[in-house]
């Protein structure tokens, strides 16, 4: 899947006039504003869990960059209240939930990250 893959041009993407797509788990859904791959993918979206919603524990072998934009994400390794930007290292890894009484929304960038020799 290529979505606003060509980086030498500008990519223009109004969260207003998209739909929002089905993610692979129940209660996970995304606004994709560009990728290169499928579910493991260089990848920049607007990713919203509903109330209660997992996502199972996973890798991000190239990294990861999120900013909580409404309600509380948490995984195993804290609680991050909107305004909150977080950046993982390549090779780190968690399982993402929503469960402190309020859907979820965030700006997810991963798979762009320098992997160290």
């Amino acid at each position: 899947m290529r979505i606003n893959a060509d980086f030498s041009k500008t990519a223009l993407v109004v969260a207003d006039s998209v739909s929002w797509i089905h993610s692979p788990e129940s209660g996970v859904d995304r606004i994709m504003l560009d990728r290169i791959g499928d579910e493991v993918a260089r990848a920049t979206s607007i990713v919203r869990y509903a109330l209660g919603s997992v996502f199972p524990r996973h890798e991000h072998a190239k990294g990861e960059e999120f900013l909580v934009l409404e309600g509380i994400f948490s995984d195993e390794h804290g609680d991050y209240p909107a305004g909150t930007y977080v950046r993982n290292p390549p090779g780190s890894g968690h399982a993402p939930i929503s469960e402190k009484g309020c859907r979820t929304t965030l700006w997810v960038k991963f798979g762009h990250l320098p992997v160290a020799a």
